[in-house]
């Protein structure tokens, strides 16, 4: 336990809000290193200065690359997950014609409406 005084609700809610902290932390860490290691547009002096911010102040170090990176993560995560995606679609067998084939079926049939067909057509083309 980390406070003195024995098992009691406060010091059990104050654990549990610590290991909370602590996961929270973790989990913020792996998000940014991964994408720091990634990134091929920073330098390796920049990465080893990043790292150095990141163990001597985990905290501010991590606040800080969330706030001057946030909108590149997102945009390197988007493009990773398209990738990924693409790379599923080609091994998998994928292909958009013969999903758009089998809307085109579905909406013969009366299974899905006009609104749904052109929604999952446009989401198909994209």
């Amino acid at each position: 336990m980390l406070f003195d005084g024995g098992f009691t609700f406060p010091n059990f809610l104050a654990d549990i809000f610590s290991v909370f902290m602590f996961i929270l932390w973790f989990w913020l860490f792996i998000t940014v290193a991964s994408d720091l290691f990634r990134r091929h547009d920073v330098s390796g002096w920049r990465k080893v200065l990043w790292v150095i911010l990141l163990i001597v102040l985990p905290y501010i170090g991590i606040f800080a690359y969330l706030l001057t990176q946030h909108r590149g993560m997102a945009e390197r995560e988007q493009a990773r997950a398209k990738q990924m995606r693409d790379d599923l679609r080609q091994v998998v067998g994928f292909s958009a014609a013969d999903e758009i084939e089998k809307l085109d079926r579905l909406k013969a049939a009366g299974s899905i409406s006009e609104d749904e067909y052109s929604r999952l057509r446009a989401r198909l083309v994209q």
